[in-house]
């Protein structure tokens, strides 16, 4: 089992829900990255995602493509997204996931990309662009270097389609909670409880639910019906809008704690 099962386990034992906090690697640049993954891991978070920038990223609003620009222009890439996990990876105990659009790992090759990823200490890989029907390749050289490939589902995923993705996917199932990109929303997005159901039905597999959640009430409420909550352009914003790194990081961590005391 790896860190990501592993880490529901323990969460599972004691009656937690993991929270899984989204920034965007290189905003504003690598250095802030590696001090908020280390503010955050110790404020509370289970899990984390980096975001891995990319110049079409299709399935972010505004706050997150924002951020995507930032880094890419503080000279981020896949590569230098890798050696920033290799250096976090001595000093943080919870699984790293990257989060990013197929066109640098196919750039680099999917055997290679896995290989250098599972070298660093990388847990966990969402492509938010391939089907599972376009990554049957990359997903065999993830699993077979011990990186768990998480696939998506949505409100508008047929039954049979979710249990295949319930069934394929490893670590644990991101649920989008509602239809378009992410953002922060003022409320959750109507009958998520059903929608998190459905998939229930299917599978036992771990549902961690991300798109618009952006406050302590949305993270409890969706606590006590998912295993785990993922947050990103609520906390994208407020690394944006610090003043300083310093302002940036103890921001993120006041939040991360905000929002993990309201899961428990």
């Amino acid at each position: 089992m790896g860190r990501i099962g592993e880490r529901f386990r323990l969460l599972r034992g004691r009656g937690e829900r993991a929270l899984v906090p989204f920034v965007t690697a290189g905003d504003p640049d690598l250095v802030t990255t590696e001090a908020l993954v280390l503010a955050m891991a110790e404020a509370g978070a289970d899990a984390v995602e980096l975001g891995v920038p990319f110049s079409d990223p299709i399935a972010e609003g505004p706050t997150i493509q924002r951020s995507s620009e930032r880094a890419l222009r503080s000279g981020t890439s896949l590569r230098r997204v890798l050696e920033l996990v290799k250096r976090l990876r001595p000093r943080v105990e919870i699984p790293i996931v990257l989060m990013g659009y197929a066109n640098p790992v196919l750039a680099m090759g999917e055997a290679r990309f896995a290989e250098a990823a599972a070298a660093v200490g990388v847990d966990g890989s969402i492509v938010v662009d391939m089907p599972p029907e376009e990554s049957v390749d990359l997903r065999r050289e993830l699993v077979a270097h011990g990186i768990d490939p998480i696939l998506l589902a949505a409100p508008t995923t047929s039954p049979e389609r979710l249990a295949m993705l319930a069934r394929e996917t490893r670590g644990f199932l991101y649920y989008v909670s509602l239809t378009g990109v992410t953002g922060a929303r003022a409320e959750l997005a109507a009958g998520i409880e059903e929608q998190i159901r459905r998939v229930r039905a299917t599978s036992d597999v771990p549902i961690c639910v991300g798109f618009g959640v952006s406050r302590p009430e949305h993270a409890r409420d969706l606590a006590a019906i998912a295993d785990g909550v993922v947050v990103g352009s609520a906390l994208v914003d407020r690394i944006a809008n610090a003043g300083s790194r310093e302002a940036a990081v103890d921001e993120a961590a006041r939040f991360v704690a905000e929002l993990k005391a309201a899961m428990r």
